[in-house]
């Protein structure tokens, strides 16, 4: 028996034995599985170990923040800001060329970081992202390219790589462009990729010279989980920032019940989590997947907070909520082990998304699992 299990029957004993209905009180015996994450990750990671500037350890990172600003534990924050210092140095030079969207994702660190500390270098580096953007090639109608390799391709992840970044520098430095860039990006690949089912193709070429965007709107044609998932978590967070009066806030909005209606309309009813090809859940191959399944119940849960949504919602996010925790437990080793998480995804036909690796600790996942408990540990579920 595990040393939480343990802990759980103890406790479970001492709640009855005090005449307290350990059944009524989950909290007695359910782990945080944030902190459990947190503690495994940087049990398995030193800050040295962890990996490059790649957007999946700034998904992780995040995720970790957000329970550092919960708990207060002060080695959570000293672990994010020691990686981070491995690329950014005293003066804050980075040498990161920020060629795709993808290499953007970790950088919203830094202004994270210059708030916390107050610590100029970091405001420097974040000044060397937002000028990136003067120059970053984007297509007629402001869509960024989704790599600068990729001409006129808009890929349904990279809005999350990138805006949220450019709304919460605006945010934090009064600079008005970032919410008029952010949200026209949000706009303008919402059009391309919007699907009348309620979720989003992955992807799309303005010119349809891709191999995969043969349709006459140039667009790809399966809806593979994560890169809906990554769409919705962006909304939500430029939305935290975005002032009341913005004039695209409720195309944001309405981006998010667009969401919501295919999220209700296509979640399993056995496990509560979705699909790796969220339509084709009948489809022999598919398989249900751990980081959409997190992201689709982060965005819903805060969107009927931030009352986006109806409170009918609740219930959905509440069952994507436990269908996930079915996926996480501790090892022998008495770390947390998250399973069935989708490897990295370039654009491709059923056969290939359904051939992924799943895997598990993969950071697509827990950093979306980081994300989505503490949405739901504050909201209660």
């Amino acid at each position: 028996m595990s040393r939480l299990n343990r802990r759980s029957v103890l406790l479970g004993s001492a709640a009855a034995a005090i005449g307290v209905n350990a059944a009524a009180s989950p909290a007695w015996a359910a782990p945080d599985w944030s902190v459990e994450v947190v503690r495994s990750t940087m049990a398995r990671y030193t800050s040295s170990s962890l990996g490059g500037w790649g957007y999946t350890r700034g998904l992780y990172l995040y995720g970790q923040y957000l329970v550092f600003k919960r708990t207060g534990n002060q080695s959570y924050f000293t672990y994010i800001k020691s990686w981070v210092d491995r690329f950014v140095d005293g003066s804050g030079n980075i040498s990161n060329s920020f060629n795709n969207l993808d290499s953007m994702r970790s950088a919203q660190l830094l202004p994270i970081l210059h708030r916390e500390t107050g610590q100029q270098r970091y405001k420097t580096a974040a000044d060397k992202l937002r000028n990136r953007f003067n120059s970053y090639p984007r297509t007629s109608d402001g869509g960024m390219f989704h790599a600068t390799s990729k001409v006129g391709q808009l890929w349904a992840d990279g809005v999350y790589m990138a805006q949220p970044f450019i709304a919460d520098y605006a945010k934090q430095y009064n600079q008005t462009y970032g919410f008029d860039e952010s949200t026209r990006n949000m706009v303008a690949y919402f059009t391309h990729l919007k699907a009348t089912n309620g979720l989003l193709y992955h992807a799309y070429d303005a010119d349809g010279s891709e191999s995969w965007a043969p349709d006459p709107d140039r667009h790809s044609a399966y809806h593979w989980a994560r890169a809906i998932g990554w769409f919705g978590m962006a909304a939500c967070d430029i939305l935290e920032v975005l002032p009341a009066d913005h004039p695209r806030r409720q195309a944001l909005i309405d981006i998010i019940k667009h969401l919501a209606t295919g999220y209700q309309r296509f979640q399993d009813p056995a496990t509560g989590r979705w699909w790796q090809v969220v339509d084709r859940g009948t489809t022999s191959g598919n398989w249900l997947e751990t980081s959409a399944s997190a992201m689709y119940t982060f965005m819903l849960s805060r969107g009927v907070e931030r009352g986006y949504l109806d409170p009918a919602y609740k219930a959905v996010a509440s069952k994507g909520y436990q269908g996930v925790l079915a996926k996480i437990s501790l090892g022998s080793d008495n770390r947390t082990n998250l399973r069935d998480i989708s490897e990295g995804t370039n654009v491709g036909n059923l056969s290939y998304y359904f051939g992924r690796k799943r895997n598990t600790n993969d950071f697509h996942g827990l950093g979306a699992f980081l994300i989505m408990n503490e949405q739901l540990t504050r909201t209660g579920g």
